[in-house]
């Protein structure tokens, strides 16, 4: 790897798929809050919504992935629709 062309920050990451608790480490900037222990090894996790594991395109699946209760919140406001 060329030297002086990353961040300082570039460093080994744990990501976690929220929706199935899918989890896997890869190099990253991104900012992060809490960590979590891995083999002994204490990595600073970033959590997701969404990953390859959850995604229907990959899983062939459709599912409906609603975190933030917007899909309720939308049919609370707007009702159901007959047609």
């Amino acid at each position: 790897m060329k030297q002086g062309i990353h961040p300082e920050t570039y460093r080994l990451v744990a990501f976690k798929d929220m929706s199935n608790d899918h989890l896997f480490i890869t190099r990253s900037c991104v900012n992060t809050k809490e960590t979590i222990t891995v083999d002994g090894t204490e990595y600073p996790l970033y959590k997701l919504e969404i990953s390859n594991t959850s995604h229907p395109f990959y899983t062939g699946k459709m599912k409906l992935v609603d975190t933030a209760g917007r899909v309720d919140k939308f049919r609370s406001r707007y009702g159901e629709r007959k047609k």
